[in-house]
């Protein structure tokens, strides 16, 4: 596609985790990159400057809960996705995809599409491949995902295969509609944690020769040990040249594992909802904000990472915040984990260049769990 251009400036020796450079028509993106969660335009609690201050390089949106409020057509007139939330990098937009999973009780769904009763206010919001492209396009983020179906694990052998063949045909559906040049589409590579189902989505979406292909279907119920599982024998299907986006996932150690498997893209909402309940991640392990073991500690929550909400506030101010009550506690947990998966990612993209990946994986998970 003209406006975007994959590029891997390494692959480490030892476990084959890959540092890239993804150009998109709003800027550069040095991969690994984890993508904070901003569902209706904003990640919560946290401004666009924040975000750049915590070194965030691109932002994920979704479909269905725009479709509700304020619409696309709305979005579309003041600006796009960009102009609306007043963010000029890079931005993907989930398809709705999620919610088939997350909203099961609220939607009928079949070889059409998808039909929601909204859990806003009852109405009827109907998802086909092509409406959700349609929206999507309004939308105008740089990044958009096919619809897909997602099914809870564990499911039968047969409700995953008939899940990864509609996913395929969606996916047509969704190229065949696609308009604009300056979004690239991403297929979703569905089949839970089996092989043999990886393998037939996989190679099928190939076929429809996609700038980009993400993995699907995981962090929705399987223990981690099943996740990395499927992820050792899935991502060697997928191109090498183009990037590689583990949806929904996840705790810091859950990143540095997938990105030594092959994966460049995350997203996930840990990182803000973990904050907004008091519960810190750093260096040293997760921080439990309401403990009174810090009500006098005044080291600051992690000053290796480079951000204001890790570096200005005292441990037993942050723990006042949350004890009376404060917002403005949620508000500097949620930046600071934002801002430390950003650190993360740096670092181990540094650990590739220089063939230790492997090494900062070990140090990392001994850190952790010895905290633990």
């Amino acid at each position: 596609m003209p406006h975007f251009a994959f590029h891997l400036d390494h692959v480490d020796a030892t476990t084959g985790a890959r540092a890239g450079r993804w150009v998109t028509p709003h800027g550069e993106i040095e991969t690994p990159a984890f993508m904070p969660v901003a569902t209706q335009a904003a990640v919560k609690g946290i401004t666009v400057e924040q975000l750049r201050q915590a070194g965030v390089q691109k932002v994920l949106a979704n479909t269905y809960h725009l479709a509700l409020r304020p619409g696309p057509e709305v979005v579309a007139d003041l600006g796009g996705l960009h102009g609306f939330m007043g963010w000029n990098g890079p931005i993907l937009t989930d398809s709705g995809g999620f919610q088939v999973f997350s909203l099961a009780e609220l939607r009928n769904l079949d070889d059409e599409g998808v039909v929601f009763k909204s859990h806003v206010d009852g109405d009827i919001l109907e998802l086909t491949p092509e409406r959700a492209i349609e929206i999507q396009e309004l939308l105008g983020a740089d990044v958009m995902m096919c619809l897909d179906e997602c099914p809870p694990l564990p499911s039968p052998p047969e409700r995953l295969r008939a899940a990864v063949d509609r996913t395929t045909r969606w996916a047509r559906r969704c190229r065949d509609a696609q308009r604009r040049d300056d979004q690239a589409l991403f297929g979703i590579v569905q089949g839970g944690t089996d092989a043999g189902l990886r393998e037939r989505s996989a190679t099928a979406l190939l076929e429809l020769d996609f700038p980009g292909y993400a993995v699907g279907g995981l962090s929705v119920g399987e223990p981690p040990v099943e996740m990395y599982r499927t992820l050792d024998f899935t991502t060697p299907f997928l191109p090498k040249e183009k990037p590689r986006y583990l949806m929904g996932v996840g705790r810091p150690e859950d990143l540095i594992e997938s990105v030594c498997r092959g994966i460049d893209l995350f997203d996930c909402v840990m990182p803000t909802r973990n904050g907004r309940n008091a519960s810190a991640f750093t260096s040293d392990g997760r921080v439990r904000m309401r403990n009174k073991q810090w009500e006098r500690d005044e080291r600051p929550l992690d000053p290796a990472v480079d951000c204001p909400a890790s570096r200005d506030f005292s441990r037993a101010y942050l723990r006042h915040l949350f004890v009376v009550g404060e917002m403005l506690g949620p508000i500097v947990l949620s930046w600071h984990n934002i801002a430390f998966y950003q650190h993360t990612l740096r670092e181990l993209r540094a650990a590739i260049l220089k063939d230790r990946a492997a090494e900062y994986r070990a140090d990392r998970l001994a850190r952790w769990n010895g905290a633990d």
